[in-house]
């Protein structure tokens, strides 16, 4: 009976553990943006009455991850990207980035 148990246990922590990889695998895309749709991020934000998060000693570059204090928002309908709805952007000292939205990480910025 104790052999019998400790399999299910075994079998039941193997396959969590197997469950949890899985979870944390990421998809990884590339996306290609252009100084275009940074200009249209900056406008937009300005229509939106947007403010641009202020902190000098902030340097966001790829792979930053954006604090939760800094706002991030959805990017602009207009904005014809493939899988728009992974990104999110800022604008941070001035500098729009784009912001991957499950982990908060700058994937691309303009300065």
């Amino acid at each position: 009976m104790n052999k019998s148990l400790f399999s299910i246990v075994t079998a039941s922590v193997l396959l969590a553990g197997s469950g949890l990889a899985f979870a944390q695998t990421a998809t990884t895309t590339t996306t290609t943006w252009t100084a275009d749709q940074g200009t249209a991020i900056t406008d937009y934000s300005t229509t939106q009455k947007y403010v641009s998060f202020s902190d000098p000693n902030m340097q966001p570059a790829v792979g930053f991850v954006v604090p939760g204090t800094v706002t991030v928002y959805p990017l602009p309908t207009s904005m014809n990207v493939p899988n728009a709805n992974l990104y999110d952007y800022s604008l941070i000292n001035g500098h729009p980035v784009i912001v991957d939205r499950t982990t908060r990480k700058v994937i691309h910025t303009w300065n």
